[in-house]
């Protein structure tokens, strides 16, 4: 295969990312909104549409696909990094800055993965 370095980066994100649902999971489920039923069931979900996703990107054939699912996938999990922020107690805190900077970061991580829906 002759895929660009970046293609490669982002399916090897995507893929530990995907693993962490499982390793820390605790983690994630904190972050998912309280109106969303059965928050455990959601964490393994999106953890192995990233594993799969992520392996997909390295598939020519499916690489589209995989782009668009991510695209969807970086979508769906929106509310969950508002959530987060929105949750996160006290006044102006770097940790606060920092979960409030994460929000606008899907869209470099949406366009990102648009590269490889053509």
């Amino acid at each position: 295969m002759n895929l660009p370095w970046h293609l490669y980066l982002m399916a090897f994100l995507y893929i530990i990312a995907g693993i962490n649902h499982f390793k820390n999971p605790g983690m994630y489920i904190r972050i998912i909104p309280p109106f969303f039923p059965n928050p455990k069931l959601l964490n393994s979900l999106s953890g192995i549409a990233e594993i799969i996703l992520g392996i997909l990107l390295l598939i020519p054939a499916t690489t589209c696909l995989a782009a668009w699912g991510i695209i969807a996938l970086l979508i769906a999990v929106f509310p969950a990094n508002v959530y987060m922020y929105q949750k996160k107690k006290g006044g102006f805190s770097l940790l606060k800055l920092i979960l409030l900077l994460r929000i606008p970061l899907q869209i470099p991580l949406i366009l990102w993965a648009y590269l490889y829906t053509h």
